[in-house]
C-alpha cells in the first residue's frame, strides 16, 4: 500500500507525462518486488529504510525517493 505526503500529491499533477509514466512503473514494481530496486539508474539506499533513485537524467533531473514504514506501507517523499 502506498502513501503519499501532501507535498508529493500535490506536485505529481505537475510532473511531464513520460515522469509521471515513470514513476507509476517504479511504484509497480516496489510494490510486486519490494523497495530494493538495483535495477534503476543511480538507485541508493539514503538511510535504514530510505531509498531513492533517478526518474530522468539531465536537466531537469526527477528523483523519487521512498520509505518503508510500520514494515507495511511506503511513503513517497
Amino acid at each position: 500500500m502506498r502513501k503519499f505526503n501532501k507535498k508529493v500529491d500535490k506536485n505529481i499533477g505537475k510532473l511531464p507525462a513520460s515522469v509521471k509514466k515513470t514513476l507509476f512503473l517504479l511504484m509497480r514494481e516496489i510494490e510486486e518486488d519490494g523497495p530494493v530496486r538495483g535495477n534503476w539508474a543511480n538507485f541508493s539506499k539514503l538511510k535504514k529504510d530510505r531509498f531513492h533513485c533517478h526518474l530522468k537524467k539531465g536537466h531537469p533531473t526527477y528523483v523519487a525517493v521512498w520509505e518503508i514504514y510500520n514494515k507495511k506501507y511506503i511513503w513517497w517523499r
